[in-house]
């Protein structure tokens, strides 16, 4: 999937959707288990997601502290979770998930 949903969660930000990048931080690790988690739920649920598995790939990898930030398409069909380094300026991951409606 690479960088389509940053792409994606770009042009829904530009199409007049919202974006939030929330203060603080987490460990990758304690992310990659709440992801985990919720890609398990996504799965057994039938909701659409874009890109979870390789978001999991990409905080496995990493050992720095993440901060999240989250753009909604102005319909609400899409909501992206962005993945990013401690000082909000790099992209490490960015996954989609279809709104429930």
């Amino acid at each position: 999937m690479g960088w389509a949903n940053a792409a994606r969660a770009r042009a829904a930000l530009l199409d007049g959707g919202t974006g939030v990048v929330w203060d603080g931080t987490a460990a990758p690790e304690q992310l990659a288990r709440i992801y985990r988690r919720r890609l398990r739920l996504t799965r057994r649920t039938g909701q659409e997601t874009a890109g979870l598995e390789h978001a999991l790939d990409r905080l496995a990898g990493h050992r720095l502290p993440v901060r999240l930030g989250q753009v909604t398409s102005a319909d609400g069909g899409w909501t992206y979770l962005l993945f990013l380094s401690q000082d909000a300026r790099t992209l490490l991951a960015c996954t989609g998930v279809r709104g429930r409606g």
